[in-house]
């Protein structure tokens, strides 16, 4: 491991091949509960299934006590924006939107995903909301490779949903993913003065994830102080990759196929 100016780890190739695993248990995890998932089930269900295949893998989860956090997913339904906390109370129904969030530790570096996906049938504005919010992640990852800057992911991210007519939620941030959780560099995902415009370099490695609304991009949080909602109760949907900077481009490290 070595630091660039900004402190910005550039990982080895040895932590790279690490990571490459703690993402494939991550995305492994997160295949499996979308196949899984069936209206009846809850949160909860699904969290004791994530923890239990993460530490079969030989790993353990990224989320769980993490600042105080009591659960291996952040599971969000509907218009749960980030931060669900799972709940054997908590039921998902036919129609939902369900947002998964998991990372697992592994040999001593995290890797960090999210997916959201419907459940059964959903309404027309909900299958557009959840395939404008997967590719969006998707032309923020092809901004990627060492000389471009984060700038260049955040717009090309902001220009496709605001151009589909949806929002980018602007308070919550990707971020630099490794030997911690969160670590430098905040990705942003709208066009901001407030935080620095890095330059990619080979070795880095972002979790990039653009948060999506359906209508306005305010949140709020609620009395638990974990689970975020949006202020208008519309939908949201977010997907998350690791994604390590080559000098020619990019690798998903939590890509699911």
């Amino acid at each position: 491991m070595k630091k660039n100016k900004r402190g910005i780890e550039l990982k080895t190739e040895a932590e790279i091949e690490i990571m490459r695993v703690a993402g494939k248990i991550v995305a492994t995890v997160l295949k499996e509960i979308q196949e899984i998932t069936k209206p009846g089930m809850t949160t909860g269900d699904l969290d004791a299934y994530a923890e239990n295949r993460i530490r079969e893998m030989g790993a353990s989860p990224s989320f769980k006590g993490y600042h105080g956090f009591p659960a291996s997913i952040c599971a969000c339904i509907n218009d749960e924006v980030v931060h669900g906390i799972p709940s054997p109370k908590k039921v998902i129904n036919m129609g939902d939107i369900l947002k998964i969030d998991t990372g697992a530790y592994y040999n001593g570096f995290h890797g960090d995903s999210c997916i959201s996906f419907p459940v059964g049938k959903v309404k027309r504005n909900a299958v557009k909301l959840l395939e404008v919010a997967e590719v969006a992640l998707y032309k923020g990852i092809e901004q990627v490779k060492a000389g471009n800057y984060l700038m260049d992911i955040a717009i090309a991210v902001q220009d496709y949903v605001e151009k589909n007519g949806f929002s980018v939620v602007e308070n919550f941030v990707g971020h630099g993913v490794g030997r911690n959780l969160h670590e430098e560099p905040s990705v942003f995902n709208v066009r901001t003065k407030d935080l620095p415009n890095v330059e990619l370099k080979a070795g880095m490695t972002l979790a990039i994830e653009p948060i999506i609304n359906a209508g306005k991009k305010e949140t709020r949080t609620l009395k638990d102080h974990w689970t975020v909602v949006t202020v208008d109760k519309q939908l949201s949907a977010q997907f998350e990759h690791t994604v390590l900077v080559t000098n020619d481009g990019y690798e998903i490290l939590t890509q699911r196929n």
